[in-house]
C-alpha cells in the first residue's frame, strides 16, 4: 500500500509542536468530554492496538514514508511501555501480503503491494514486540478482517481498545469504526496517530469523535493507567 500520489505528504507535526497541535485539534473538532460522561476508560478492560508501525511508512528511505510519523514514535513507545509495565495486553499489527495472496481491491486502488518478505514490512526496531505479545499480519485496512483480533478480544473479555499507529484515515480509522460496531469502547490517541496530511488527520478525528471513538492524548492514557493499575 503506497501513499496517494496526488497528495503531498506533510510533516504537519514535529517533536516541537505536537502538544500544541493536539490541543488545537480538540478545539477544531469541538470535543467536550462532558458529552461522553458514560465513557470512562478502565485500563484493566482494555487492549492497546498498535497499527502498522512498519518501515514502509516510518523509514525516510521508503517510497511511502510519512514525515509526520516521526513525531508520534515516542508517544507510541510510551503507550507500549506503559501497558507492558502494567501487565496489560498489547497487540501489534503489520500490513503484509504473502507471495500467493492477491492484493484484491486495495491493490487495484493503490497499484502497490506490501509483501511479507520485504524488510520494509517489518515493525521498526524501537517498537519490536516482546516474545509473548501478539503480532497480527493483516491484508485489509481494518485489523479485524481475516485476522484473529475479534476472537482474541472476545476470549480475553476486552471492553475497550486504545488505538495508535498509522495511517489515521485508513487503517486506524477503519479499525476504530469496526471496533465500535462490535460493541467496544474506542479510545483514539490523537497524538500517537499520523497520516499524510493534517487535513486528512483532522477529518478522521472529526468523523470518529462524531460517532465512533473518544479522542484522547497519550498523556491521558498513560496517567490513567499509572493512576489505577498497581
Amino acid at each position: 500500500m503506497a501513499v496517494n500520489p496526488n497528495s503531498k505528504n506533510e510533516e504537519y507535526i514535529s517533536s516541537d509542536n505536537i502538544l500544541e497541535k493536539s490541543r488545537s485539534w480538540f478545539d477544531k473538532i469541538g470535543w467536550d468530554n462532558k458529552n461522553k460522561k458514560n465513557f470512562k476508560f478502565v485500563p484493566r478492560d482494555s487492549f492497546l492496538l498498535v497499527i502498522d508501525m512498519q518501515g514502509v511508512f516510518l523509514n525516510p528511505d521508503s517510497h511511502a514514508y510519512l514525515p509526520a510519523s516521526k513525531a508520534i514514535i515516542p508517544n507510541v513507545e510510551d503507550l507500549i511501555n506503559t501497558y507492558r509495565k502494567a501487565h496489560l495486553p498489547v497487540i501489534i499489527t503489520r500490513h503484509a501480503l504473502l507471495e500467493n495472496e492477491s492484493p484484491g481491491i486495495m491493490g487495484k486502488w493503490w497499484n502497490d503491494v506490501i509483501r511479507n518478505e520485504d524488510p520494509q514490512s517489518e515493525i521498526i526496531s524501537g517498537l519490536l514486540p516482546l516474545e509473548n505479545e501478539i503480532v497480527l499480519r493483516k491484508t485489509k485496512y481494518s485489523a479485524f478482517i481475516d485476522t484473529e483480533l475479534g476472537d482474541i478480544l472476545t476470549i480475553k473479555m476486552a471492553k475497550s481498545v486504545v488505538i495508535c499507529g498509522v495511517m489515521t484515515h485508513l487503517c486506524c480509522e477503519s479499525t476504530a469504526r469496526e471496533a465500535f460496531m462490535k460493541e467496544y469502547e474506542v479510545y483514539f490517541v490523537v497524538d500517537a496517530t499520523a497520516t499524510q496530511t493534517e487535513d486528512l488527520h483532522l477529518s478522521s478525528l472529526r468523523t470518529l469523535s462524531s460517532g465512533f471513538a473518544v479522542p484522547v492524548t497519550t498523556q491521558k492514557i498513560v496517567s490513567d493507567i499509572k493512576g489505577t493499575v498497581h
